[in-house]
């Protein structure tokens, strides 16, 4: 089959690899729709921390925003599976240990991170095997594209719950890319009063397409008391600036990473009463973002900017945007083009 493998910072290929097979406790999935995220990026330019510490090395075949169709299953998986169109949770606990029987299996220790981490190849291919226990059902009004947006839709739904507001209560997102924009949908969608932070007037058209009234850059941002603040940027500053922002007692949410240490006065954080909260993953958010997608209270595919073949990944992981595609940050790859 064909597959997408980084074998170095800025170097991508697509090769013909060997076809997955379902081993005991897996399945095989016909790869129908996979997106292109930040993560991607970061692997492909050699800016990934855990290049640097081991944790995932050269070659390796990204992809963890997918969907698909279950074609094969291993010894141990109900056939039940085979014909169903799924999705799958990237973290992969070793199932053994104590955060994992405890529910915490994205932080195990021993975890995989499908297409990110070394041990399980990605979805940047035409098939991928994974474990059974990592699949989610599609219902039938989730489509591909929707089915690759589960992934990012759970770490951002994790990130409105972690903010803890109740209805008509207001949340600043600081940061209008994939994931600040589909926390801004899930939180309008729990009745909260969202605005969006951006750059420049220009990155917040598509907010505003949206049907977000509050959208401010640093420099127009009104003085309101903000109930909650979630950080989708990857701006070392904006921990900071979310700190001062937010009303004492209330939380901040940081989902963005930056490149360097953010640098935050832990003294505020006592004295405001803060709760920060931190987001790694999508598991606990993957159930109700299928749920927010099938009933059509949350729709994010307007942030899908358009979709390509495996042979044009390597420019979209590098940047290059073809001329008169649409506005959103999120590439979608259809492998089988």
């Amino acid at each position: 089959m064909r597959a997408l493998v980084l074998t170095g910072p800025r170097k991508a290929e697509v090769r013909e690899v060997a076809a997955p097979v379902a081993a005991a406790g897996q399945v095989v999935v016909d790869v129908e729709r996979v997106g292109i995220c930040g993560t991607d990026v970061e692997l492909f330019t050699g800016e990934m921390s855990y290049l640097h510490t081991g944790a995932s090395s050269y070659p390796l075949r990204p992809g963890h925003e997918w969907s698909g169709v279950v074609t094969a299953v291993g010894a141990g998986v109900d056939s039940a599976w085979l014909g169903r169109r799924v999705t799958g949770d990237t973290m992969i606990g070793c199932g053994h240990c104590q955060r994992c029987r405890n529910g915490r299996h994205h932080v195990c220790p021993d975890r995989h991170e499908l297409g990110i981490r070394d041990g399980l190849p990605g979805a940047l291919a035409e098939r991928l095997a994974v474990p059974a226990t990592s699949l989610h059902a599609l219902p039938d009004t989730v489509d591909a594209t929707l089915g690759a947006l589960v992934e990012p839709g759970g770490n951002a739904l994790r990130s409105v719950h972690g903010a803890d507001l109740a209805p008509g209560e207001r949340l600043l997102v600081l940061g209008t890319g994939t994931i600040g924009l589909l926390v801004a949908l899930f939180a309008r969608a729990h009745g909260a009063d969202v605005h969006l932070m951006g750059r420049d007037d220009t990155q917040l058209r598509l907010a505003r397409s949206l049907g977000f009234v509050g959208t401010w850059t640093r420099d127009t941002l009104p003085r309101l008391p903000w109930d909650a603040v979630v950080d989708a940027s990857n701006a070392a500053a904006l921990p900071g600036l979310a700190l001062d922002l937010v009303e004492p007692a209330r939380r901040i949410v940081c989902i963005g990473l930056a490149g360097m240490p953010s640098t935050v006065d832990t003294r505020d954080i006592v004295l405001k009463e803060v709760t920060v909260v931190g987001i790694l993953g999508a598991s606990a958010g993957l159930p109700g973002t299928i749920d927010a997608y099938a009933d059509g209270s949350v729709d994010p595919r307007p942030l899908v900017a358009y979709t390509v073949g495996l042979d044009d990944v390597a420019d979209a992981l590098d940047g290059i945007r073809p001329d008169g595609v649409g506005p959103g940050p999120k590439i979608h790859v259809d492998p089988r083009r």
